[in-house]
């Protein structure tokens, strides 16, 4: 039996995952699989032939530990995915800049760094800078909207005091509210390898802007615009190396998409959305693992 561990957390009771589809078409290729939290401390990870990154979503609150714990999968015997190169240049948002200058269109980002922390003036200014009346502000390194926050000229002024605490010690990322994300959602393309699997278009609910399940966001599985999934397609072929997995998140803008974010380290892949995704992902698995030995 071939053994295969999904990295997840220690307590998943307030998320919503679908991993576990994975194990009857898994189990009919003769894997068994396992999930580990990454916190253990005292985890052989020389007894799996596979390790994939899936539910670890408590990450951002010590990304230092969580990439100790990936090297120490790295040096076993066993097989990391997302590839630990990957998961160094996806942890941190700015990987959005490298994209961009291959030629991708990014929601538009202002950047700052934790050396120098958050000023009102500065954070006042954006809103001409993109000549938008909200913002969104959070971390580069964040997950599941964490400290993300959507802002007003006037709530940015009213809540600059617990801002400048949350961002005193962590580079962060400025962009505007992006209407579309509102009045139709963002679009999440989902792939294995190279090769396209499906298309959800996640809607926050009402008066929210996070389309997350966990904060009330609404899924259906949706067929792409020609345009939407030229775009993405292009994005994935310029992936180096090439991920085992991977979710482009675009957001439409006038007669284009934009990318809000490449997912390469821990994105739900929405397997409870299309019903052949499950034995589709176990299969191609199955493949890249013989391929890769």
């Amino acid at each position: 039996m071939k053994q295969c561990a999904f990295l997840t957390m220690d307590r998943l009771d307030d998320f919503v995952h679908y991993d576990y589809l994975l194990n009857e078409p898994l189990g009919q290729l003769g894997w068994n699989v396992t999930d580990v939290p990454w916190r253990g401390n005292d985890t052989d990870w020389d007894q799996f032939d596979v390790v994939v990154i899936r539910s670890p979503w408590d990450y951002q609150d010590d990304p230092d530990r969580f990439m100790e714990v990936l090297q120490q999968i790295q040096d076993s015997s066993a097989q990391l995915e997302n590839s630990l190169d990957l998961v160094r240049w996806n942890i941190d948002k700015t990987y959005l800049k490298d994209l961009e200058q291959q030629g991708i269109g990014i929601v538009p980002t202002e950047w700052g760094t934790k050396d120098v922390g958050l000023e009102k003036e500065r954070l006042l200014q954006f809103y001409d800078y993109f000549n938008t009346e909200e913002i969104v502000i959070k971390p580069t390194i964040s997950a599941g909207a964490d400290d993300t926050f959507r802002l007003t000229r006037e709530g940015a002024k009213k809540q600059f005091s617990e801002l400048k605490k949350v961002f005193a010690n962590q580079a962060f990322m400025v962009q505007p509210m992006m209407k579309h994300i509102l009045d139709e959602g963002e679009y999440s393309l989902i792939y294995f390898g190279e090769v396209y699997s499906h298309t959800l278009l996640k809607t926050p609910k009402d008066a929210d802007f996070r389309v997350q399940e966990e904060h009330g966001g609404r899924l259906k599985t949706v067929e792409p615009e020609p345009l939407l999934r030229e775009i993405s397609d292009q994005l994935v072929t310029k992936i180096d190396p090439t991920p085992l997995y991977s979710r482009v998140d675009m957001v439409r803008d006038g007669d284009t998409f934009l990318l809000m974010e490449l997912e390469l380290i821990e994105p739900s892949l929405y397997f409870n959305m299309d019903p052949e995704s499950p034995a589709r992902f176990a299969r191609f698995l199955d493949g890249w693992m013989e391929k890769t030995k």
